[in-house]
């Protein structure tokens, strides 16, 4: 019995590396004055629902991933406390040119990116 537990625990570990991995490819990709959803990147990584997971993989990855590219569906900056200073974020996107409305949200008319879907 516990060798069973331990091969689904490891298809469990398997399976969140290779979603956390499509994720990065697909940030990277995020065009250099344009954002996207967390919802559009799981979409296009095959998972449509796992909004919420890609928040989790931008979280622990790594500074050559533009998770600062990445926001919620109405353009706010929800992943700005993890980027250490809470300005950082929105820093970032105003240096690539990314403007704001009145409510601090990114135009999203004007700067979102969808990536292709699989």
């Amino acid at each position: 019995m516990k060798k069973k537990i331990i091969r689904t625990e490891e298809k469990r570990s398997k399976a969140k590396i290779d979603f956390f991995n499509k994720v990065y490819k697909v940030t990277k990709k995020i065009p250099f004055g344009k954002v996207s959803t967390y919802g559009d990147i799981a979409e296009a990584c095959g998972i449509r629902s796992s909004a919420r997971t890609v928040g989790w993989a931008l979280n622990g990855c790594g500074p050559d991933i533009p998770a600062h590219r990445v926001v919620n569906r109405f353009g706010a900056l929800t992943g700005k406390i993890h980027f250490g200073d809470p300005n950082l974020m929105e820093g970032l996107l105003r240096n690539e040119g990314i403007e704001f409305d009145e409510k601090g949200c990114v135009r999203l008319d004007k700067h979102l990116w969808k990536p292709k879907q699989k």
